[in-house]
């Protein structure tokens, strides 16, 4: 499978004279989702048009909050936002707060539909150690999960990421988001990311801008790095054979940050790359197809 073939009441503000007025007419509200066919495990691009001109918009999905940005080019609002691989279908509301003028805020509520993706299963055999740790590997893996604890509270309220998202290597997709895997007939887990066949050596570029809050040896994922794109989204890389950049470095859209290899729970060399939101995975090559301002 080629990468091609997947990217296809009143509230009470500050101030003795702030209210929130109640919403216009559902017809001069404007709110789109990309991709237009929302399922558990996406992101989205949401875009709003308010009916009045808001010099802030903010906005709450599944029980996350949602923080827009202007497009000055096209008039509308944009922000980021994600469906859990544990969503279950339904229609949810996409709530939403515009500040118009001073001490004035208008409410709407717009209900979005997400459908039931199923994932297929596979059987995997990788060194014992990951399916059994000895208590040595056992309290690295417990310091390890500290320290990504640690790292992912760091997360930027900023808005760093611009533009459209670019891949990471340009190989083939050797495994999908969303498998239930089996390792060693016993451990079960689903794969929270995407995997490029990408040999040992190859060049490991950044999918946009951001900060880098990650960049070491971890147990099941080998040499580790991890991007912070703003606004709780965040890169991760996996199974490098080498990391090029420290914890702390800024880092631009497509710059080299790592060599790709097999290091940690892997079957052999390949790059791993997940995407979180607000704590939650998505489906990277999703994230590749949504045309961002």
């Amino acid at each position: 499978m080629r990468v091609s073939s997947l990217l296809a009441a009143p509230f009470l503000l500050l101030g003795t004279l702030s209210f929130a007025a109640p919403a216009p007419p559902a017809s001069s509200w404007s709110v789109t989702s990309q991709p237009a066919r929302l399922v558990n495990g996406s992101p989205v691009l949401f875009r709003v048009r308010a009916p009045k001109a808001a010099h802030a918009l903010s906005g709450h999905w599944l029980s996350h909050d949602l923080e827009f940005s202007f497009d000055a080019k096209t008039g509308t609002w944009f922000a980021l936002g994600g469906v859990s691989l544990e969503t279950k279908p339904g229609t949810y509301p996409v709530e939403l707060r515009a500040d118009d003028t001073p001490g004035h805020t208008t409410v709407f509520t717009r209900q979005v539909r997400v459908f039931h993706q199923r994932y297929p299963t596979i059987v995997l055999t990788v060194p014992g150690k990951y399916t059994a740790p000895n208590p040595e590997d056992q309290r690295k893996i417990e310091a390890d999960q500290q320290v990504k604890a640690d790292a992912f509270k760091t997360a930027s309220a900023a808005r760093e990421w611009s533009g459209s998202f670019e891949l990471p290597v340009k190989e083939e997709i050797s495994d999908v988001f969303g498998i239930r895997r089996t390792f060693n007939g016993s451990v079960k887990s689903t794969h929270q990311g995407l995997d490029f066949r990408a040999p040992a050596g190859t060049a490991v570029k950044a999918i946009n801008d951001g900060t880098v809050v990650l960049a070491r040896p971890m147990f099941f994922e080998g040499n580790f790095v991890v991007l912070d794109h703003g606004q709780g989204l965040l890169s991760l890389y996996l199974h490098l054979s080498k990391i090029d950049v420290k914890e702390g470095d800024r880092v631009s859209k497509g710059q080299e940050i790592a060599v790709s290899g097999g290091t940690g729970r892997a079957t052999g060399p390949h790059l791993h790359l997940a995407i979180r939101w607000q704590g939650v995975y998505l489906n990277p090559a999703v994230l590749f197809s949504l045309r961002l301002p």
